[in-house]
């Protein structure tokens, strides 16, 4: 699944570059009859009309579907990204069947008619069911597509493989997959965009790349533990709201080293769950996210006081690095750390 149109005709299969699934499936161009097409028709179809290479692995669309191209890289064995961007002349149609599925994660940002809107689609490893898919055209789509095995998603997870989430998203082939569609975040929508416009070549830019998915992802996972949805249906007790004040406390007292959501939950007497539902009903933010917000906080009063220099005001509100530091100050603030303590000593 290449971008928003292999989205549409291949949704989460993993079988090589191009996602040739395994059974017969029809493609029908609304402005024409509908093309029934078996694994090898749409390989001899591919390499017939689509496949004509740029650059290392750049290939365009086929005239005859719209404009654009798509950027296909492996970063490693069972992990593969695609950028692509495109033009569909028309709108598309196509039936699918059942088939099996790797975990997929697909951001979008569709340019139609001078607006722009962003979603990001998630499913997990299963069985994907039958289904009819639907793409418009005459809109401009730019994607950010990728494909994890269950292999390395296990290794990267360790631990936590026996998280409900986790095991959610890792079904058998005969369990429908999960799927959950949404807004991307500021997070994710920046690193999306390091993505489109990652500034390395050679393994330099594979590496970067590959650390990027995996940040998507840990967002992705986020979002869906702090899912509205889940939170609205999360009744808090006084003892609990109270727990979760006390969790709040620890955290800022404890900015350099603060303790994991584990840990943190086993302080204060609560599950990891209820903590982190609750704490955004309480504070209307993630745990992550009040411990970032008061680090900047402390950050600033320490700047403002002249005692500190940039580097020593980083690591005295847990940053182990001074560029991180310096890139969450100017998003918080609209300006560098060092700019901001000169201005103070004036």
């Amino acid at each position: 699944m290449l971008g928003l149109l292999q989205t549409a005709v291949f949704k989460g299969l993993s079988a090589g570059r191009w996602g040739i699934p395994l059974y017969r499936y029809t493609v029908v161009l609304l402005v024409a009859m509908p093309i029934t097409l078996s694994q090898t028709d749409y390989a001899n179809w591919l390499d017939e009309t689509t496949a004509t290479a740029t650059e290392g692995n750049v290939t365009a669309y086929p005239a005859t579907l719209g404009r654009g191209q798509q950027h296909y890289v492996a970063l490693r064995e069972g992990i593969e990204l695609t950028i692509s961007e495109v033009c569909l002349s028309d709108d598309l149609e196509i039936h699918q069947g059942d088939r099996p599925h790797p975990l997929e994660y697909t951001f979008d940002v569709v340019h139609r008619r001078g607006q722009c809107q962003q979603r990001y689609s998630l499913y997990g490893s299963g069985l994907a069911p039958a289904d009819l898919w639907m793409v418009s055209g005459h809109q401009r789509v730019v994607s950010v597509n990728v494909h994890i095995d269950p292999d390395p998603f296990q290794q990267w997870v360790g631990d936590a493989s026996q998280e409900p989430q986790v095991l959610n998203l890792l079904r058998s082939p005969e369990q429908p997959y999960f799927e959950h569609a949404g807004t991307p975040t500021a997070a994710m929508q920046m690193a999306v965009q390091q993505i489109l416009h990652c500034p390395f070549q050679g393994l330099t830019q594979r590496l970067y790349l590959e650390s990027k998915v995996w940040e998507l992802m840990a967002l992705l996972l986020d979002d869906l533990d702090n899912d509205p949805k889940e939170s609205r249906s999360l009744a808090l007790k006084g003892d609990d709201i109270e727990r979760i004040h006390y969790a709040s406390q620890l955290l800022r007292r404890q900015l350099t080293h603060p303790p994991s959501l584990i840990e943190l939950a086993r302080a204060v007497g609560i599950n990891d769950h209820k903590l982190k539902v609750g704490f955004r009903q309480v504070f209307g933010t993630t745990v992550f996210g009040y411990l970032h917000e008061h680090r900047m906080e402390r950050s600033r009063q320490l700047l403002e006081s002249g005692d500190l220099s940039v580097t020593a005001a980083a690591e005295a509100v847990g940053f182990a690095s001074r560029g991180h530091f310096a890139a969450a100050f100017r998003r918080k603030y609209g300006v560098n750390p060092g700019v901001y303590a000169r201005g103070r000593r004036v």
